[in-house]
Parts: structure tokens; C-alpha cells; sequence
């Protein structure tokens, strides 16, 4: 079986979680495939275009990348945060017409309400995740603007003070959309979640400071019988940390692979 991992905002095939669920599925004998988006893990170079929430053909691409390689013969998709959004919508995109190899999906702290979740990021609590971000994210535009010359305005970044500014005069502008709330809307899992028709999993921790799942969003989750929400008191942001117990303690990992072993 092969499990395929897309990170979050920013993050990359080296992301903690991403080499976490690798070595552990490597060691259940599985295969896994770190998945870069575009322009993450040192790929900005490849092509003028920029990654976000909506890209769920990338995941596809891949997908279809394997298949045709005749590299799988049965698949799972695991995603974390932004990634957790992509594998779920794309998820529900197929229904029950995806590849026969696509068996499962599971998601932890997957931001499938994308509007909720960027302007819970923009509240005090939160800024300095927030202006994290859009210092990654400003700093990439820039690389990108260096490598492909005239592709990119980088004026545009000019008074961006949150995360809804970046996606609405940069994400939307050159993804494609009309604004943030367009992009939000058109990118976001949770019109989709309905859809899915193979088993899957969906880790969220109450606590998390700023990913939010709205109530009708958790009302699909309880209405289609092919997912398990769990959703715990404590666990952050895809954090998850426990006591180790024989394991590294990165608990959403381990739940994750617990899931993900009655495929096997």
C-alpha cells in the first residue's frame, strides 16, 4: 500500500509530521510518497505558478503519476492543516468514481472551513502564528518574483497585514479567483465532504488556536457514515504530543497509522 502525505501552509516534505508518518509507515511495510506543492521544498524554480487551498489536481496529478508507473496497487491519502483541506476535497471530488486503487483518507487539523480559519488566525491570540506566515509567504513571492521576471508584482504586497490581505491581492489575483472570499469558498473541503465514499479519518483538537470547523461543516462529518471525527480536548495545532509509551509520542501520527493499518 502506498500512503501519499501533503503538508501544510509553508511547510514541505521535511516538515516534522511528514518525515514522522513516513518512517512509521515504512516500518508497517508500506510505501510513502512526501509530497512537495508547488514551490515548497526548494521547487519554486519549476514553474510560475503558486500553490494554495484549492489545488486538489496536484494531489491527482500525483496520484495518477503512480498509477500510471504501475506503482500502486492500493493508495491512501494523508494530509495535515492546508494538506488535510486538499485531501479531503479531493476526496469528495472523486465520490465513487476515483481510482479503484484509492482506499482511505485521513486528515489531522484539515482546514476545511478556509474563511472561518484565516480570519480566526487574524485574532490577537493568534497573530504571531499569523505573521509567521506571511513572512513565509512574502519571502517566497519574492523568490518567485526574482525567478520569473514580469510574472510577479511584488508592490502588491504593500500594506498586506493579514493573512485574508495576502490571499486576497496575491492568491486570488494570480490563482485565478475574483478575492479572498471567492478563493475561500471555491477552495474549501467542506462543500465536498459529503462526497466521500471511502473510509476516513478526521483528527481535530478543540484547542486548536486558529483552525476552525463550522457547525454545518460538522454536521456532514456525522451525516456520512464513511467518516470517523474524533475530535479531543487538548492537542493544538497537529500537535498531539503524549507521553511516549513505547513511541516517539506524536499521538495524531500514531492515530493516523492505526487507521491507516486495516488497509494493509
Amino acid at each position: 500500500m502506498t500512503v501519499i502525505v501533503v503538508h501544510g501552509l509553508e511547510g514541505s516534505s521535511d516538515s516534522r509530521y511528514m518525515l514522522g508518518i513516513a518512517a512509521k509507515g515504512l516500518a508497517l511495510g508500506m510505501n510513502v510518497v512526501r509530497m512537495n506543492q508547488r514551490n515548497c521544498g526548494g521547487t519554486e524554480a519549476q514553474a510560475p505558478t503558486l500553490y494554495h487551498s484549492g489545488r486538489s489536481q496536484d494531489v491527482a496529478a500525483v496520484v495518477q503519476n503512480l498509477i500510471e508507473q504501475d506503482q500502486v496497487s492500493r493508495l491512501v491519502l494523508v494530509g495535515f492543516s492546508m494538506g488535510g483541506n486538499l485531501v479531503l476535497k479531493l476526496a469528495g471530488e472523486w465520490s465513487d468514481a476515483g481510482p479503484s486503487q484509492f482506499v482511505a483518507v485521513a486528515a489531522v487539523c484539515p482546514a476545511v472551513d478556509l474563511a472561518a480559519s484565516a480570519d480566526a488566525l487574524h485574532l490577537r491570540g493568534n497573530r504571531l502564528y499569523e505573521l509567521y506566515f506571511l513572512w513565509k509567504l512574502n519571502r517566497r513571492l519574492r523568490t518567485k518574483a526574482r525567478l520569473f521576471p514580469g510574472a510577479f508584482d511584488t508592490s502588491r504586497l504593500r500594506g498586506v497585514a493579514s493573512l485574508r490581505d495576502f490571499d486576497d491581492r496575491i492568491t486570488a489575483y494570480y490563482c485565478g479567483f475574483t478575492g479572498a472570499d471567492d478563493y475561500y469558498d471555491r477552495a474549501a473541503a467542506a462543500h465536498v465532504v459529503d462526497r466521500i465514499a471511502v473510509p476516513a479519518f478526521i483528527l481535530h483538537a478543540a484547542n486548536d488556536p486558529f483552525i476552525r470547523i463550522l457547525p454545518e461543516t460538522r454536521r456532514k462529518f456525522v451525516d456520512n457514515p464513511n467518516i470517523s471525527f474524533l475530535e479531543t480536548t487538548d492537542g493544538g495545532h497537529c500537535s498531539f504530543l503524549s507521553a511516549a509509551n513505547g513511541d516517539d509520542g506524536h499521538w495524531a501520527e500514531i492515530q493516523v497509522l492505526e487507521f491507516l493499518r486495516r488497509f494493509v
